[in-house]
């Protein structure tokens, strides 16, 4: 069966489904250059995201193909030599833009390797065709698989960070890999032979029209990761508190709205700390205020590893938090308020080679778990939860108080 599809795809001499291979090459080398003249455009002055390098990539992908364009008008070794030594070249820039993407280290010494080893083989093979079909369909399709690996590895090995584009660029990648190894199979299996590079033929029909859609596809996928990740990060910014990293005033709000929504139709309680650090002013006064934002770091970090997965964690305002507990009860919410309380104190905040002691004061809320509660509004809570705390300042500070 495997013998029936190569000699149907890829040696039957007068299958009518053939195109005018220079027009196929025009068509890779303008939508090359057009690509990626607009992702440099798009990417600007960044250089984090491996836009450029993809970029590069697809300008060596236009070049080898012009070179393939200009067979039998150009010194023969330019384009058997250097046309394939592009090709993979713009595969090497390919694989550096997705390490790039990911933040892996870029291996230039790995990079390189695969081209000067194609160029060589070129060389040794220039004038047995069938071999040097083979060696460049199995090494271009290698490089092709390289890159599918990092993928598999960064963007589709866990569940939270697959995304469209990333699918997208193994679409387009797999397309390389299939088509050149069907082509270096066709070439060690059959009598495959091929007067002229710009013969139009199936094989070369179908070689350069998958060259056409797998360059399309696979770019369009590598900016679709490059807008998800800036999607993310602008999500981020508009849910987080720059400072500290814990949720917004915003994020807060509806956090809130969406787990009185849940414990109402659950018949859950919901409780709510207000975190306040006693006397700020003092730490911004007697340390300076980048002492006073490192203070308020510093406390996040301890709350955040004595809290659940599923606890929400934000800054309401100034040096006031507010935490949120699903499923927690006024009883199980005092508990764990003074928990955070002592672990608070007994963290000093170490800044430029000193201690800075502070404490906080915490207001305690809780709704209950029958739907008719009047607590349970977010209006309520986060009242109850505030007389709570101004409570416990009044008090003396540096303790917790239970609306």
């Amino acid at each position: 069966m495997l013998s029936l599809l190569f000699a149907a795809f890829f040696v039957a001499p007068s299958a009518p489904m053939t195109a005018d291979v220079p027009t196929l090459l025009l068509m890779i080398i303008v939508t090359s250059l057009v690509t990626s003249g607009a992702l440099l455009v798009l990417n600007g002055n960044q250089r984090n995201d491996g836009l450029q390098y993809w970029a590069g990539g697809l300008l060596l992908s236009a070049l080898a193909h012009t070179l393939l364009l200009l067979y039998g008008r150009i010194p023969y070794l330019l384009t058997i030599v250097l046309g394939n030594a592009l090709l993979s070249s713009a595969l090497a820039g390919f694989w550096l833009a997705v390490r790039r993407f990911h933040g892996l280290a870029l291996h230039w010494a790995r990079t390189l390797a695969p081209v000067t080893v194609i160029a060589v083989l070129m060389w040794l093979f220039q004038h047995q065709f069938a071999s040097r079909v083979v060696v460049s369909g199995f090494m271009l399709s290698l490089q092709a698989a390289l890159v599918l690996w990092v993928l598999r590895q960064r963007s589709l090995g866990a569940a939270q960070q697959r995304s469209r584009g990333a699918l997208l660029l193994v679409c387009g990648l797999g397309l390389i890999v299939l088509t050149m190894l069907l082509r270096a199979g066709a070439a060690l299996f059959f009598s495959l032979n091929i007067a002229s590079i710009l013969q139009s033929n199936l094989v070369q029909t179908l070689t350069f029209m998958v060259s056409f859609l797998a360059t399309l596809v696979s770019s369009f996928g590598f900016v679709f990761m490059a807008k998800e990740r800036a999607d993310q990060a602008n999500l981020r910014l508009a849910s987080q508190d720059p400072l500290t990293g814990a949720a917004n005033r915003r994020a807060l709000m509806q956090a809130l709205e969406t787990e009185l929504a849940r414990a109402s139709r659950q018949h859950t309680p919901l409780a709510l700390l207000m975190v306040d650090i006693d006397h700020f002013k003092r730490v911004n006064d007697h340390y300076g205020h980048l002492a006073g934002d490192h203070v308020l770091r510093h406390m996040v970090g301890v709350l955040r590893q004595r809290l659940r997965a599923s606890d929400v964690l934000g800054r309401y305002g100034g040096e006031e938090f507010m935490v949120l507990l699903p499923g927690t009860d006024l009883h199980g919410a005092a508990q764990l308020a003074e928990h955070l309380r002592q672990a608070v104190q007994a963290a000093p905040c170490e800044w430029q080679g000193q201690h800075i002691p502070f404490t906080v004061s915490i207001g305690v809320a809780a709704s209950a778990d029958t739907p008719a509660d009047p607590s349970r509004t977010s209006e309520a809570l986060l009242q109850a939860a505030d007389q709570a705390l101004y409570r416990a300042k009044d008090d003396g500070r540096n303790r917790v108080a239970l609306a």
